[in-house]
């Protein structure tokens, strides 16, 4: 298991070259991943290497992931990459009602072990049409597993893990995140179970949940918040189904307040699905439960706009400081 200096997308493409060579059902195909490596450069390099098996595709989400459905219930394990999750919303019919289905409709005799690489959130310029996050409308469907990696690690460790399921699964990536500062990886571990949260940083005074690449921003609210005496606990949830909900229930328990933070807009947030699964469990908490998200508006173009709806390391602070200060409700 040798331990490599990676970037976020390196440590993607990693775990692509390893799956490629320990299971050779695997195909990789979409938009621009062959020949050109990738609008991100994140498959450079896998088509010289693996030939047929890396193949640019048409314009047409609709075909990538229904072929891919075809090929998944005939024994392929293919990894398509939808270039934006935005595009995404043009092949739901092949994701909700085909992949999704396969194993229910099939009485269990065929399954669908298909993986959806895609990436989402805001950037500059991204704008309404290239900055949506999508998480809570595909964790809605019965059927499909879906996981956000903020670490390099992770986005090695979790690709890996998605492909060697034989679930229909969603690795969502982050732009923002692919040419970040190289993180030491360990690569050719065995493989991960699906699952499990991990506990960015330790406190004692509220628990944050998060995912993906707010991940990074809560952690600076974090540092911020200990400097002035508060101790929040960073909880990560990279697995979003399956989801650890007893990890969630047990750090809230110790600390008495929840906030959740993701980039996605507010209303019908899978943050939402958070505060209720703590509430249904009877947590008790010292002060009203926090939603910390994008405003429901259209991503504007202008960046300088555009940073101001996102939720940024200030404002978590902001708010994280004064849910502390609240009492408990009466």
């Amino acid at each position: 298991m040798p331990d490599r200096e990676l970037t976020y997308g390196e440590a993607v493409n990693a775990a692509l070259h390893r799956l490629m060579e320990e299971l050779p059902e695997t195909l990789v195909y979409g938009e621009d991943v062959g020949v050109p490596g990738g609008v991100f450069g994140v498959t450079r390099g896998l088509r010289k290497r693996y030939g047929d098996r890396v193949f640019d595709t048409p314009i047409s989400e609709s075909a990538i992931l229904g072929s891919a459905v075809g090929a998944a219930m005939m024994g392929r394990r293919p990894i398509v990459e939808i270039m934006w999750a935005d595009f995404s919303l043009v092949a739901l019919d092949q994701i909700v009602n085909q992949a999704a289905n396969v194993r229910y409709v099939s009485g269990g005799r065929l399954s669908a072990p298909l993986t959806i690489r895609t990436q989402q959130g805001s950037a500059p310029g991204a704008c309404a049409q290239h900055a949506q996050c999508l998480e809570a409308l595909f964790l809605h469907v019965p059927g499909l597993r879906v996981c956000m990696p903020s670490t390099p690690q992770d986005a090695y460790d979790l690709l890996v893990t998605a492909v060697h399921g034989d679930d229909p699964t969603l690795v969502i990536e982050n732009r923002t995140l692919y040419a970040g500062a190289k993180e030491r990886v360990t690569t050719g571990g065995p493989v991960a179970p699906m699952g499990g949260a991990r506990t960015r940083r330790a406190g004692s005074d509220v628990t944050i949940v998060t995912w993906g690449a707010m991940t990074h921003r809560v952690l600076e609210a974090a540092g911020t918040l200990a400097a002035e005496g508060v101790h929040a606990e960073v909880v990560e949830t990279p697995w979003l189904n399956p989801f650890d909900a007893g990890a969630v229930l047990e750090s809230t328990r110790r600390t008495g307040r929840l906030a959740v933070v993701h980039e996605a807009n507010v209303t019908g947030g899978f943050g939402a699905e958070v505060v209720a699964r703590v509430a249904g469990a009877g947590v008790p908490l010292l002060a009203p439960p926090l939603r910390i998200g994008t405003p429901d508006v259209r991503m504007p173009a202008a960046p300088a706009l555009a940073q101001v709806l996102v939720p940024g390391a200030g404002r978590i602070a902001d708010e994280v400081r004064a849910l502390v200060r609240q009492e408990a409700p009466r």
